[in-house]
């Protein structure tokens, strides 16, 4: 199993903030640092504000050598689909060709209002983010002096000479959720990895399934994609620490145990063997204590070796 850092920096971070950590994870052994896309804190004044998730990952790229940087998940409602993907295409380059995009469909309303940011019906959220994935894909995989056109409802290019280009071919494009009909669908047509946030063990199995049976709806083969979840992490030496670590974020420590991953490195560890038994192959640790960098050391050192072969 693979293991990444995660993080949720609307809820009370800086640059400095994400660069600690992200050095935190290249350092400890992590292949890769997450965050999130959101412009509003949540339970949370969300001081000193929130940071742009493209503008530091930019920066990041230039500050970081080895972990590969994206988001869970780009709103579709954020950024028109062109634009999207230079920011990408150029922050590939910027990291020489690490960076992989987390795209979803957009769903905190609140965030959407306070920015003033339009948000349509669920339904016209999932047309726009469709073409978003149709759109950013095409616009990767266009052959250079080539050029690219596309005419959809809600986005049309025209003439578009398709550029810049990622240094990798096309960066990977993660789609996730629980939607149990469009979301399987898109996945299987646009994605390398599927991903499921913050959802009961018990669903994963039939969740994956019903992507593996998207895949093979249209003739691809269902192993191609990677299959991945995304917890909270709380880790800690012994009891106590468990305890603090879990204060310090605003969580008890039973409902941690539940929901999430909590306890000693070995208590984590198998807890992460029973999501790999469910079809996971790949865990997104959202650490929640940006300030904590001694918890991303005992995650790197004591956790991350103990699932490498599960």
């Amino acid at each position: 199993m693979q293991l990444r850092i995660f993080t949720e920096p609307q809820q009370g971070a800086t640059y400095d903030d994400l660069l600690a950590v992200a050095q935190a994870t290249e350092r400890h052994g992590f292949d890769a640092f997450f965050r999130s896309d959101h412009y509003l804190g949540m339970g949370t004044d969300g001081l000193p504000g929130p940071t742009d998730a493209w503008t530091t990952l930019a920066g990041l790229a230039r500050e970081t050598e080895r972990v590969r940087l994206g988001t869970l998940m780009t709103s579709a409602t954020f950024r028109l689909p062109g634009v999207l993907a230079i920011q990408v295409a150029q922050v590939d380059q910027m990291s020489g060709g690490r960076v992989e995009l987390g795209l979803g469909a957009g769903w905190f309303t609140e965030e959407h209002e306070a920015y003033g940011i339009p948000f349509p019906t669920v339904g016209e959220r999932f047309d726009r983010f469709a073409e978003q994935l149709e759109v950013v894909t095409g616009l990767w995989r266009t052959p250079p002096g080539e050029r690219y056109a596309f005419d959809g409802k809600h986005y049309t290019l025209v003439d578009s000479p398709a550029l810049p280009k990622p240094v990798q071919s096309a960066p990977p494009v993660i789609v996730g959720g629980r939607g149990a009909k469009r979301t399987p669908a898109l996945a299987a047509r646009y994605a390398s990895e599927f991903n499921l946030p913050f959802t009961p063990l018990g669903e994963h199995r039939g969740a994956y399934d019903r992507v593996r049976a998207a895949c093979e709806a249209i003739d691809r083969d269902p192993d191609e994609l990677t299959y991945s979840s995304a917890l909270v992490v709380c880790c800690g030496e012994d009891e106590q620490s468990v305890a603090r670590r879990a204060a310090a974020i605003g969580r008890e420590v039973d409902e941690l145990r539940e929901n999430g991953l909590c306890g000693t490195p070995g208590e984590v560890a198998a807890r992460l063997s029973e999501y790999a038994a469910a079809g996971s192959q790949r865990v997104y640790l959202q650490v929640l204590d940006l300030a904590d960098l001694e918890h991303v050391a005992l995650l790197g050192e004591q956790v991350l070796p103990a699932v490498a072969d599960v």
